[in-house]
């Protein structure tokens, strides 16, 4: 069996893992091993945070078109039920950025959705 060297696969390797460690603490940026385990439980860290940011970011437009519904007394759940009775089709995100830039816009929406719950 011919003899393998692997200087360059080897090395590439390792300076792969030492530069996503830059900037950790101690021997988690400058000893493979342990930099390899920092690496590790990053990546799985970063894997669940992508996941976990579109919950989250849901959570907050929720919050906001709440809070926003509660100004003009109607409840978010009746007021979601309006805009789909109203064949309004805003997405979350865009009613929480209304709510937030343009009141009297979402002022205008809260008076559709009871209007069409109402009819």
């Amino acid at each position: 069996m011919p003899r393998v060297k692997r200087g360059n696969v080897h090395k590439n390797r390792r300076r792969r893992i030492l530069k996503k460690a830059k900037g950790y603490y101690g021997s988690d940026s400058r000893l493979y091993a342990s930099a390899r385990d920092a690496v590790d439980r990053a990546m799985q860290y970063a894997y669940v945070g992508r996941k976990r940011k579109k919950r989250d970011f849901r959570r907050l437009w929720i919050i906001r078109i709440n809070a926003a519904c509660r100004l003009h007394d109607i409840s978010y759940s009746r007021f979601m039920a309006g805009l789909k009775a109203a064949d309004i089709g805003l997405d979350r995100k865009v009613l929480a950025e209304i709510a937030v830039e343009d009141p009297e816009a979402f002022e205008q929406l809260t008076v559709s959705a009871k209007d069409s719950l109402a009819a």
